[in-house]
């Protein structure tokens, strides 16, 4: 049976102050003073109010902004873009689909050969569950992404 994520006020209730700046008020957390911006270790990267999968380990890149940096979302659905003129330009905002988190922006300076998209995602939006414990804690069908051996792979720098 497939799980249902959710907005989960319970969650939301026990965010930390800057996880909830930058999920339920669209905030932005200061570059490289963030907990995953150089994280390397193999797993899934979920949303921290609804536990929905966001990002694998396997797409994530070193683009030298200071925020945790992914090639594409592990399920395209779990995200929506919208467009965001909130600093005087145009920006195209990501935030979760089920619980409706600011997760940050996606760019299109990319590395071409991954697609050219660049997503920018604050970590404070974020939960890490390693690759050890994705069976353990209900993602257990995200192991797949991971077939070619990334377990124990860290993040390359492009």
């Amino acid at each position: 049976m497939p799980h249902t994520y959710e907005r989960d006020p319970q969650a939301i209730a026990q965010l930390t102050p800057r996880q909830s700046e930058v999920t339920q008020e669209g905030a932005t957390e200061p570059p490289f003073d963030n907990e995953f911006w150089d994280h390397k270790e193999a797993g899934l990267y979920v949303d921290v109010v609804s536990g929905e999968p966001l990002f694998a380990s396997t797409k994530k890149y070193d683009s030298g902004c200071g925020w945790p940096s992914f090639t594409t979302p592990v399920d395209q659905g779990n995200v929506v873009e919208r467009p965001d003129r909130g600093i005087g330009m145009i920006r195209t905002e990501v935030r979760s689909s089920h619980g409706d988190s600011h997760l940050g922006h996606v760019f299109d300076d990319g590395p071409p050969d991954e697609g050219g998209l660049r997503y920018c995602i604050n970590s404070a939006a974020l939960r890490f569950v390693p690759y050890d414990d994705l069976e353990a804690e209900g993602y257990g069908e995200y192991t797949k992404l991971f077939d070619d051996g990334t377990t124990t792979k860290e993040v390359v720098d492009q």
